[in-house]
């Protein structure tokens, strides 16, 4: 099978400031996996860059075997760190709209996680807290039926009490023969489900190891080797 994303050589300028420097990377299909980095590490461009929201300087990005664009934002769906989601309308009016707008959303399966996180579809948008707004979002990017879901800090809004079940909903609701690329800075919270991690610090890959891996080599847990790659 076919790597689901094939990186190459994959730079980024921000003026004369590298903000990604020669990445390559290869993400099969099938796996969790971890983006871990410290804040204005490159992972927030690395994604953009995915996505399509950014060009690269040098370097290429392939999705399923197309670069990013119409093709690939089929198979791409993306939960920004910042909910972009209009505050004047009702859940049901975005279940609607994501429903016209994506050939692959099934709002079956988005009324289904709203259900389990008691969440009233016809609540207004206004009326909810910024965690629920969050939770909301996540359903409806996980309702899609896509290759690749990129989560920019999914849980980093939510109490510590609503993080495991928010985890259980993601990896309960994906395709299996999807994978999942999750960045975040809660590392502990999520390390029990993730297959793999990337690492990265200054536009630079640093690691791209599996979990069994890292614990079996090094005998930490991702957040210890973390703290001590990083010295954090």
């Amino acid at each position: 099978m076919k790597e689901l994303v094939s990186i190459t050589n994959l730079t980024k300028m921000y003026g004369r400031n590298p903000a990604l420097r020669g990445v390559n990377l290869s993400i099969p299909r099938g796996r969790i996996i971890g983006l871990l980095g410290p804040n204005g590490s490159g992972k927030s461009t690395l994604i953009k860059l995915m996505c399509g929201l950014l060009q690269p300087t040098a370097g290429s990005v392939l999705i399923d075997g197309f670069a990013p664009g119409v093709e690939t934002k089929k198979r791409i769906s993306y939960l920004p760190e910042r909910t972009y989601l209009t505050s004047s309308r009702r859940i049901s009016d975005l279940l609607d709209y994501f429903n016209d707008f994506y050939d692959n959303f099934d709002p079956k399966r988005a009324l289904s996680m709203l259900d389990s996180l008691q969440i009233d579809k016809n609540a207004a948008m206004k009326s909810l807290s910024k965690g629920t707004k969050e939770k909301v979002q996540l359903v409806l990017v996980m309702s899609r039926d896509a290759d690749l879901y990129i989560l920019d800090e999914p849980i980093a809004g939510v109490d510590p009490a609503a993080r495991d079940y928010i985890l259980k909903t993601i990896i309960s609701n994906y395709n299996e023969n999807a994978s999942i690329l999750l960045s975040t800075h809660l590392i502990s919270d999520i390390e029990a489900v993730l297959d793999d991690v990337i690492f990265i610090r200054d536009g630079q890959l640093l690691l791209y190891s599996s979990v069994e891996d890292i614990r079996s080599n090094y005998g930490k847990s991702i957040d210890g080797y973390f703290r001590e790659v990083f010295a954090c």
